[in-house]
C-alpha cells in the first residue's frame, strides 16, 4: 500500500513539473522564468546577433546509386 502511495505522489510530482515546465500553470501565478530572465549572459555575449541569417537554399543531397544486379551464380553440378 505504502508503494502505491509513493507512486502516485511521484506521479502527480511529475505531472505538475511536466506543466509547470510548459507554462501551463501560469493562470496560476506558477511559470518559469522566460528564456531571456533565466540567461541574460548569453544574450549579453552575441556579437552582431543581427547579421545571422537563417536561409533555406541547401542544395537536395544527390540520390544514392543503385547498385548494379548481381550476375547470377551457375547452378551446382550434381
Amino acid at each position: 500500500m505504502k508503494l502505491r502511495l509513493l507512486l502516485v505522489v511521484l506521479l502527480l510530482a511529475n505531472a505538475g513539473y511536466f506543466l509547470w515546465a510548459r507554462g501551463d500553470l501560469a493562470g496560476f501565478g506558477l511559470a518559469p522564468a522566460g528564456l531571456n530572465e533565466r540567461e541574460p549572459q548569453r544574450l549579453a555575449r552575441q556579437i552582431r546577433p543581427e547579421w545571422l541569417q537563417i536561409r533555406n537554399d541547401a542544395k537536395p543531397a544527390a540520390p544514392a546509386p543503385t547498385p548494379a544486379p548481381a550476375a547470377a551464380a551457375p547452378a551446382p553440378s550434381p
